[in-house]
């Protein structure tokens, strides 16, 4: 009988450790993406720019190094780059230094050697360089890849031909910026260019590129149109709409005019949730109070058209500044925005942080969540959500470090990573620009 009760007894520890184990295995922590960041200190004595990388643990947000990063980037002063759908391929825009080996690169004193290098993804997160690309205008500065994989787009701030600036744009523009486009083959990632079909240059052959107005700010692809944000502060900024065609990776003038937004310190232009947002650096006044900055939702219309929504300009927060960046969570119930702030380090850049905002289901109006804003790294560059929707990450320029915050999936505020308050990640050099995938095979 003494054996039998022991038994039992025996057989329960057994069943309990068990289960113990269960759960333990339930919550198993496991990398459920990678994180890379472009970054403007050197590699060794080529004079290129680095990519870093960190993988994302599921259950906290932390993240760790991935061994064999960083790398060089393929190029100096590396900005903006892209991860493809499917993850297999990343390509960097290099944007090259000017004669003074400075990254301050205008029409005067271009960039030299800029490039577009591309990498592919292996076994925990290693990027290993390919082949190199080179666009067809003057002192690239954007990039964007179309939802399929397919087709990547180069913004060139100059064109180079004055001359063929007209062919699209119409009499008497000498000068433009321009759109290089790429094929991308899906079995090499080899990227093959694809020349303009509507125009002819003045030799007879079609023109290698897609001419945008002068002073291009930034570019993005959104509801079957390439719509370029252009413009200065003297001139006032505007939108120009290329026509996308998602068989061919083919751009169509569909209108010779841009359209008048109305700001004239335009910072980026995103698409999120079915709109098209214009981040703008100047003051607006909203219910009494003053807010530095603001951000306009447009909906695309016919031809490319921007059309502002209901409620028009939405204020920053009045404690932030220069918005460059907004994101749409996946779910479309909050957006979130990075501000870079004055860029004063002396004070540490209090102007910079995250904002966030409620979106209403029914009139898509946005209203700040209590509790915005929210600490980050010091002069974020770039902003996202991580695969596994639960993570915020910024790559700041000014501390150069990696941050991150956990969504609250009931009411959108951004917490701290658990463990020590605004735990951050240190960076070899500022940030630059920062993509994730969530492919880890």
């Amino acid at each position: 009988m003494r054996f039998m009760k022991f038994g039992k007894a025996l057989l329960m520890s057994a069943l309990s450790a068990g289960g113990i184990l269960g759960i333990t295995s339930c919550v198993q922590s496991y990398t459920v993406g990678y994180l890379w960041v472009t970054g403007t200190n050197t590699a060794a004595t080529a004079g290129n720019g680095i990519i870093s990388g960190f993988k994302i643990d599921h259950n906290t947000g932390f993240l760790t190094p991935i061994n064999g990063l960083p790398i060089s980037s393929g190029g100096a002063n590396p900005g903006r780059f892209v991860v493809l759908t499917g993850g297999r391929f990343v390509y960097v825009l290099n944007r090259g230094v000017n004669k003074e080996g400075g990254a301050d690169c205008t029409t005067a004193d271009p960039c030299l050697n800029p490039n577009v290098t591309q990498f592919a993804i292996g076994g925990n997160g290693i990027l290993t360089p390919q082949e190199t690309f080179y666009t067809q205008g003057i002192n690239p500065f954007r990039i964007i890849a179309d939802s399929s994989g397919n087709y990547i787009y180069v913004l060139d701030h100059d064109s180079p031909s004055g001359a063929s600036c007209a062919l699209t744009l119409g009499p008497g523009v000498n000068a433009c910026g321009d759109i290089t486009a790429f094929q991308v083959n899906g079995a090499t990632g080899r990227l093959t260019l694809i020349v303009n079909s509507q125009v002819t240059a003045a030799n007879g052959a079609p023109l290698p590129y897609f001419p945008v107005p002068a002073n291009p700010i930034d570019f993005v692809l959104a509801s079957g149109f390439i719509e370029t944000l252009v413009g200065t502060p003297s001139t006032g900024d505007f939108a120009f709409p290329y026509t996308y065609t998602p068989s061919t990776g083919q751009l169509t003038v569909n209108q010779n005019s841009t359209q008048p937004l109305n700001i004239l310190q335009g910072t980026a232009i995103v698409s999120g949730g079915g709109y098209v947002y214009a981040l703008d650096n100047e003051p607006i006044t909203a219910n009494g109070i003053t807010s530095p900055s603001q951000f306009i939702p447009y909906s695309v219309g016919a031809n490319g058209a921007l059309q502002q929504q209901t409620g028009g300009p939405v204020p920053d927060d009045p404690t932030l500044s220069n918005p460059i960046y907004l994101i749409y969570e996946t779910k479309n119930k909050w957006v979130y925005v990075a501000n870079q702030g004055n860029n004063n380090t002396s004070t540490g850049n209090t102007q910079s942080g995250l904002a966030g905002y409620v979106i209403d289901p029914l009139t898509h109006q946005l209203s700040e969540i209590p509790g915005s804003p929210w600490g980050t790294g010091a002069g974020p560059q770039c902003l996202l959500e991580d695969p596994s929707n639960q993570f915020i990450f910024t790559a700041n320029f000014n501390d150069s470090t990696v941050a991150g915050r956990v969504i609250d999936q009931n009411s959108g505020v951004l917490n701290n990573l658990p463990g020590p308050a605004n735990i951050t990640y240190p960076l070899l050099g500022p940030a630059a620009w920062c993509v994730a995938s969530g492919r880890t095979s």
